[in-house]
């Protein structure tokens, strides 16, 4: 340690033992306000020489000087150990390599309180290592004095007690062993020496980023203006605040608590002492109001220099988030001779105890252990939970999770401990603020079990008080069915055995006969009895999937509540509604579920409902939950594969026509026929591939379904003749038709008949529930510059829904659809929409409901778009009766979001009877199962960014809700789209399977010949890649259709044991071979993206690349990328204008070696609604082909083209294929730079008779 005074320099003379000369420097024109108003006063004369120049200009840098000298002498004396090095004077950036004490002070209240605004001064001019002389330097103190001093001085960063020559003696040993001062010196000593590992990792982030060790208050609470003038208090770093006593005879402080939690220290807990740097280490959590915490941690042996420079230290990065402390090493290059190991974890502000706390080592093996009773200790009068003995190695990276649940007992808004309380439950600050206590709910009263499954009954814990909903009655006693449908499926239903409430009219696919061998089940079920629950728990890794057993089942007529803990915090599913990730934050987030017409955004509920999710665990194992609910509800995140299963039980999805996986083009505002064909003419002459043509609700007269507008009476010829040159054509319904015409309009009147549209109860009235949608009154003419409410009451006609559950409705949608094909238009599609269903008008015309006005705002809404008008907005009264297909009639309260689920079937089933072919329908509000009719777009998007990466968070999650065929409106629909966000969507739709560019009416067109040639051509060049790829893309739908596979998938699917992969969502996959990392920023011209753990090909060049990380890829704007995986086959074919013509090209594989040199791939075939199959598999050098035939006719068989084998590691010489006839040569050429070898044989044709075989050989 060298310890530098004396050196401002200090002199006790003035200026030299002979005075000084009379000059300017000793004697300037202006002298400021100085010691004696003289310049050399107790220092050196002005005019004195040193090397930097006149002591004028350098005084004050003497001992900065010195400092600069010092260093490098102990540089050489102590070589390359750090030492201490401190100095009397100091001068900007002397922090780097001396600390400071503030002088002489007096042994005075004044100077203690003087203190702290000097050390926040120091930290300011880059000083960190800062502090008084404790108990002052001149005169003597007093015990009182010192004692609080002592108390203080503990928390400066240089803590040194000291005194001058002739003073009583003041070190803490003087005043006596068992001394007042003794034992409050050793009191906050044991603190400092406790925190100084905290305390060294802040120098370190002061040394490498500049940060304040000794902070004032206002640092960190800078918005906070009554911080401004705090300075009888100080922080260390961001999280530990000292509030000293500085004044005589007092023993309370008035001190500032800016806006956070704290925790008292030493109520809260203190450690014992440590000593020295050999005792194990431990953590202090402070959890804030979110449950949060983060810190960090800097280790390394404490006396080396440049341990940093070099990376000989250790760096931990703590982070808290809902029960889970991250301590992840982010450097480890030193290792502790003590062996350190992280002993103690303390956790300030645990609610309540939690259920379990377990320790994951983040390593090769990722080994988990549940703590034992003995490790963990909570004292629940002041909420710490502390976890002892834990033997965690320094140096290493650990999960630890402590699972406490905080149930909301008030999930409604305005929640108060006074309603808290009268629900039974406990008002506490953090969030949720109302709590269950541990025993609210149900108790098992009897339990009946068979092989087949289980049957109880349970009983409501009356001891608290009812829900808190008085329209919504408890019922007191349910019963609970569970039954073990198959190996890897079981359902449980809870429900009163008292009376017949309604169930969701949906029907499931579950196996016929339950799994009655319990040692065939991968699963098995634990029922709790008090508070009841139930646990399913996966047999091969013990995993609890779902564990209900926790406070707060509630079960009454209008609210049922049911919580689950999680296996883990990565869920994905839950629909319809915008997510930022794929990935769902489960910080206390609600998502409402309930159809409506509302576009696209965050926490919006919008057009379709889908209560399902995938739960992903620990173990890389996952597993699925349909909570099969069709009335409005709000799901609320607190805290091998599923998919094929998810779909076997909602059905697979359907198999799309092979057309309508060509590129579509639409738009809302076509203002005739000849605009129509006009962009037709401009798509064909610019060469862009493009299949399907829409027209929008434009074609209709007044938005009319089934009546053809003035201004398209030249759309049925022009539809013909597109459909001659192999297009195709898709139009739009939606479900509400106009009652008000003058003339006669079959669709209202045939519906009328057939008494197919929605009604009021019969207990109250006979009529029709009126809304207003599209059509407009007759003879009236639009003004289109009045507010749209204006418009909705002045133009627009009373409209009736069709109600799609009766059995008549079917048949009369059916004969509507037919009568416009054969007399009107014919189509090969339709589009359906408008069917959650949506209104202009909040319940019916006048927004008077009939009935019980309790189902229009129930007990409890659910977190939705604008909830304070009620269920009805933009929809149907809730009291509107619909018939189901039994009979029996049900309020739309409890099938709303059902209404576009039963719209599809009928419109799938009239589409395929009416033109005799698969076609597609596409709708717009879907539920579990519509995926086995419908395709469906992600609604009406914007023409922003953002949409873009939203957009594949969509796609991944309709696959997870089994709905193949899906994309979104590529462009965007609302605002007018930019020229490179469109042609970047350009790129990304070319990959959606549902491939459409839609904009909204008012907007410029923005087709992809709306822009520039350049634009074109980019289009052009993408959409050909899309066609290429087709009979790949087609076996994936088809396989979708057959095995419930997913099409679109996100990269965890395919590499779920790659934790890097569970929050991927800006890339995703086709079926297991295809990866598409797209541009999805503006000004970008590289892409981040990440390579999965296998070998990967570039699609565009053939090379092979890194795996297993993130890469930085070359993105211009006409480009995406695209990466092929090694170990498939990929079928394509030579891409044309139309699929119809792209069918006709012979069929060529990419088959794509893994690293062992082997490949697998399968390929479907049929005319666009035929089954047949082909089976192709790749083994080292020898291509073989299976093919089997299911009555396909001649003109659909195929003949093998090209083959290109991508990864062949050595020249190929020679190729033979063997056919049924035997064996003939083929041509091959081998590219050595990118190891590819393609070999042609013209018009090889394969189906020439059922179940023929071929083998090719490569020499």
């Amino acid at each position: 340690m060298s310890l530098q005074d004396m050196n401002e320099v200090s002199n006790f003379k003035q200026g030299s033992a002979k005075g000084c000369a009379s000059n300017n420097l000793n004697y300037p024109p202006f002298i400021p306000n100085i010691l004696d108003n003289l310049m050399y006063s107790k220092t050196l004369c002005m005019d004195a020489k040193q090397s930097w120049g006149n002591h004028y200009d350098v005084h004050s840098l003497y001992g900065y000087s010195m400092v600069l000298a010092s260093e490098k002498a102990l540089q050489r004396v102590f070589g390359a150990n750090r030492t201490l090095l401190l100095t009397r004077s100091s001068f900007p950036g002397v922090g780097k390599y001396s600390g400071h004490w503030l002088g002489d002070n007096g042994a005075n209240w004044n100077d203690i309180k003087w203190a702290i605004p000097g050390m926040l001064e120091f930290g300011l001019f880059g000083i960190p290592y800062i502090g008084a002389d404790i108990c002052g330097f001149f005169d003597d103190s007093t015990e009182e004095l010192c004692r609080r001093w002592m108390q203080v001085g503990a928390f400066y960063p240089f803590s040194r007690n000291h005194n001058a020559e002739g003073y009583k003696p003041q070190d803490p040993a003087v005043y006596g062993a068992d001394s007042a001062l003794v034992r409050s010196s050793k009191h906050y000593l044991n603190i400092r020496y406790t925190l100084l590992p905290y305390l060294y990792t802040l120098f370190y982030k002061a040394h490498t980023a500049g940060e304040t060790v000794v902070r004032p208050v206002l640092h960190e609470f800078y918005s906070d203006s009554e911080t401004w003038t705090v300075d009888r208090q100080f922080l260390w770093g961001k999280y530990l605040l000292i509030t000293p006593v500085l004044d005589p005879g007092v023993d309370k402080v008035s001190a500032y608590l800016p806006d956070a939690r704290w925790y008292d220290y030493e109520t809260v807990r203190i450690f014992f002492p440590h000593w020295n740097r050999r005792n194990p280490m431990g953590l202090i959590i402070a959890l804030d109001d979110h449950d949060s915490a983060a810190g960090e941690l800097f280790w390394d042996d404490g006396d080396s220099r440049d341990t940093v420079k070099n990376s000989n230290y250790i760096h931990y990065k703590f982070t808290v988030t809902q029960g889970t402390l991250t301590m992840q090493v982010t450097n480890n290059g030193y290792n502790d001779p003590n062996n350190l190991k992280f002993d103690n974890i303390i956790i300030l502000g645990v609610p309540t105890v939690p259920v379990s706390v377990s320790v994951t080592h983040v390593d090769a093996t990722n080994t988990t252990t549940i703590l034992d009773n003995n490790n963990i200790d909570y004292d629940g009068a002041k909420k710490v939970l502390t976890l002892q003995n834990l033997d965690l190695i320094l140096g290493e990276t650990y999960v630890v999770e402590w699972k406490v649940l905080r149930i909301n007992c008030h999930p409604e808004d305005n929640a108060d401990q006074a309603k808290c309380e009268a629900r039974g439950c406990i008002w506490d600050v953090s969030a949720p603020n109302c709590i269950y206590p541990e025993d609210y709910g149900y108790n098992v009263t009897s339990l009946r079990e068979s092989n087949e499954g289980m049957t109880i009954d349970i009983i409501r814990n009356t001891k608290y008080r009812s829900s808190g909903r008085p329209q919504s009655r408890d019922i007191d006693t349910l019963r609970v069915d569970i039954k073990y449908h198959s190996s890897d499926m079981l359902q449980f239903k809870i429900y009163d055995p008292n009376d017949d409430r309604y169930e969701v009219p949906v029907e499931l696919s579950v196996p016929t006969t339950p799994e009655t061998e319990e040692s065939n089940r991968l699963y098995r079920v634990a029922i709790v009895q008090y508070p009841f629950g139930i646990q399913i728990i996966r047999n091969s890794t013990g995993t609890i999937i779902w564990d209900s057993s926790v406070p707060g089942f509630t079960f009454s007529d209008m609210f049922i509540q049911v919580t689950t803990r999680l296996p883990s915090q990565y869920v994905y599913g839950f629909g319809e509604t915008e997510h930022k990730t794929y990935k769902h934050d489960l910080n206390y987030h609600t998502w409402g579920m309930f159809s409506k017409d509302q576009p696209p955004g965050y926490k919006m509920n919008c057009y379709g409902v889908h209560p399902f999710y995938m739960g992903l665990e620990n173990t890389a194992d996952a597993h699925g939950v349909l909570l099969l609910n069709s009335n409005a509800m709000g799901e609320r995140s607190t805290h091998t594969r599923t998919e094929s299963h998810r779909t076997y039980l909602v059905g697979r999805p359907v198999l799309p026509a092979y057309w309508s996986l060509g590129f579509q083009l639409c738009r809302y505002g076509y203002r005739n026929d000849k605009e129509i064909e006009t962009l037709y003419t401009e798509m064909k002459t610019a060469g862009i591939p493009y299949d399907v043509q829409y027209a929008d609700i434009d074609y209709m007269e007044r938005q009319l379904n089934f009546v053809l507008d003035k201004d398209f009476q030249g759309l049925p010829a022009l539809v013909d003749s597109m459909r001659d040159e192999g297009m195709r054509f898709i139009f739009i319904l939606d479900p509400a038709i106009s009652g008000n015409e003058t003339q006669p309009y079959p669709a209202f009147e045939r519906g009328i008949a057939a008494d197919v549209f929605i009604k009021w109860p019969q207990t109250i009235s006979d009529d029709i529930v009126w809304g207003k949608v599209w059509p407009d009154y007759p003879n009236v003419t639009v003004d289109e510059s009045l507010d749209w409410d204006t418009q909705v009451e002045l133009y627009r006609s009373f409209t009736a829904f069709p109600d799609f559950f009766r059995n008549q409705t079917a048949d009369w949608w059916h004969t509507e659809i037919k009568d416009f094909y054969e007399n009107t238009m014919k189509f090969d599609g339709i589009w359906i929409d408008m069917n959650e269903p949506a209104s202009f008008v909040h319940g019916t015309v006048g927004g008077k409901c009939l009935g019980d006005p309790v189902l229009e705002n129930p007990p409890y809404m659910p977190p939705l778009e604008s909830k304070h008008l009620g269920l009805n907005h933009k929809t149907l009264c809730m009291n509107s009766e619909q018939i189901l297909s039994d009979g029996r009639r049900v309020r739309h309260y409890d099938v709303h979001s059902l209404y576009g689920w039963s719209h599809s079937k009928p419109t799938y089933d009239a589409l395929l009877d009416v033109t005799g072919k698969r076609g597609i329908v596409v709708t717009r509000s879907t539920y579990p199962s519509s995926g086995k009719w419908v395709g469906h777009w992600l609604g009406d998007n914007n023409s922003s960014w953002d949409q873009l990466y939203k957009s594949i968070i969509g796609m991944m999650e309709f696959s997870l809700f089994g709905i193949s065929y899906t994309g979104a409106d590529i462009c965007g629909f609302f605002n007018p789209a930019e020229y490179e966000m469109c042609l970047r969507w350009s790129h990304l739709g070319a990959f959606y399977p549902y491939s459409r560019n839609h904009n909204g009416k008012g907007n410029p067109r923005q087709d992809p010949v709306s822009w520039d040639a350049a634009f074109a051509t980019a289009t052009r060049d993408v959409l050909n890649i899309r066609y290429t790829l087709l009979p790949y893309l087609y076996t994936l739908m088809f396989e979708a259709h057959t095995k419930g596979s997913t099409v679109i998938r996100p990269l965890l699917h395919e590499f779920v044991d790659d934790k890097t992969t569970w929050e991927i969502y800006r890339q995703f996959l086709w079926g297991p071979a295809l990866l598409i990392s797209p541009a999805l920023d503006p000004g970008v011209t590289t892409v981040r993206g990440y390579i999965p753990k296998d070998r990967w090909y570039d699609f565009h060049t053939v090379n092979v690349g890194v795996r297993g990380t993130m890469v930085d890829m070359p993105t211009p704007m006409n480009h995406i990328n695209l990466h092929v995986r090694g170990g498939y086959i990929l079928p394509w074919q030579k891409p044309e204008n139309t699929t119809y013509y792209s069918r006709k090209n012979p069929l060529g594989l990419i088959v794509a070696l893994s690293d062992a040199g082997t490949a697998k791939g399968s390929f479907f075939w049929d005319d666009g609604e035929g089954i047949g199959k082909q089976k192709v598999t790749f083994e080292h050098s020898t291509l073989t082909s299976d093919v089997g035939t299911s009555g396909l006719d001649a003109a659909d068989y195929l003949k093998l083209g090209v083959v290109r084998i991508w990864g062949v590691g050595t020249e190929v010489t020679e190729v033979t294929i063997t056919l049924n006839d035997g064996p003939q040569p083929l041509t091959p050429q081998h590219n050595l730079e990118s190891q590819v070898s393609t070999f042609l044989e013209h018009l090889i044709q394969l189906w020439l008779m059922p179940m023929s075989k071929y083998c090719v050989y490569l020499h």
